[in-house]
């Protein structure tokens, strides 16, 4: 089934990316090499390997950074707020009921969606050849000039 392109689906890949190449969800769920799609990203619960057994492929170049601990702040940080502030306006519990409730929650959360998270981004850095950027204006170009 194709998605029209689409990165987080079936598609076929696009020029660069080779055919064995997994969806960038599946590589993020599977823990799957984004180049060959053997399971072999991760060495540890959430902690990277240095190189993909199967194709050679060096998991160290990329850097995913402190982006998948970003994201699950803020988008389960909004989901545990939101819960707690209907739990509270619907039963009204005491302070240690809500404790009782929502850190277990969060911990749980982000145990089980770190390693997504971060599979997820390497992928999509993998895939989108994402790299540091760099300011090179040639001489002559229109923000060159602006610069001045």
């Amino acid at each position: 089934m194709s998605t029209g392109g689409n990165p987080l689906g079936e598609a076929a890949p696009g020029p660069g990316i080779p055919a064995g190449a997994p969806p960038i969800l599946d590589a993020g769920l599977k823990g799957l090499c984004p180049q060959c799609g053997a399971k072999t990203l991760f060495a540890g619960t959430a902690r990277f390997a240095d190189t993909c057994s199967a194709c050679g492929l060096d998991f160290t170049k990329f850097n995913v950074g402190d982006g998948p601990a970003a994201f699950l702040t803020l988008i389960l940080g909004t989901v545990i707020v939101a819960g707690a502030i209907i739990v509270e306006l619907k039963f009204s519990p005491p302070l240690w009921v809500q404790m009782l409730i929502w850190i277990p929650v969060a911990a749980a959360g982000v145990l089980l969606l770190l390693r997504l998270a971060k599979g997820a981004l390497m992928a999509a850095e993998y895939r989108n050849r994402a790299r540091e950027g760099r300011i090179d204006p040639t001489p002559g170009d229109a923000r060159s000039d602006d610069a001045a």
